[in-house]
């Protein structure tokens, strides 16, 4: 089921490697975060990424699902309902993904002292 496209026996950088090669691309790790507070159905995300296009939002979703970050939930009925929830293996990068919200916050912080002051 988990897919590993390459091997990690390089030097001590190796598992860095690793887990940036399952949250790489510009919307999965802002799709992990918001799946922490819980299941979002495609459009509730879609919603919370006004920037990403329907393409790239169903593309990154499927790579994180095909890595076993994300599980995906198809309901039959009409019309069609299609669940997005973290499994254990994608709750367990909460405190990595939290660690890089709050880094991102003093950044920005950072940033727009330094524009007010320029």
């Amino acid at each position: 089921m988990l897919k590993t496209k390459k091997r990690y026996d390089c030097a001590a950088g190796c598992p860095v490697e690793a887990t940036l090669d399952l949250i790489d691309g510009k919307w999965k790790g802002v799709i992990i975060y918001h799946l922490l507070s819980g299941t979002l159905r495609f459009n509730e995300i879609r919603r919370k990424l006004p920037s990403a296009t329907q393409r790239m939002l169903t593309r990154q979703l499927r790579e994180l699902e095909e890595c076993g970050l994300v599980l995906r939930t198809v309901y039959a009925q009409v019309p069609p309902r299609v669940d997005y929830a973290l499994t254990e293996e994608g709750r367990s990068l909460e405190e990595i993904v939290r660690a890089m919200h709050a880094w991102g916050e003093r950044r920005l912080e950072r940033l727009a002292q330094v524009q007010a002051a320029a």
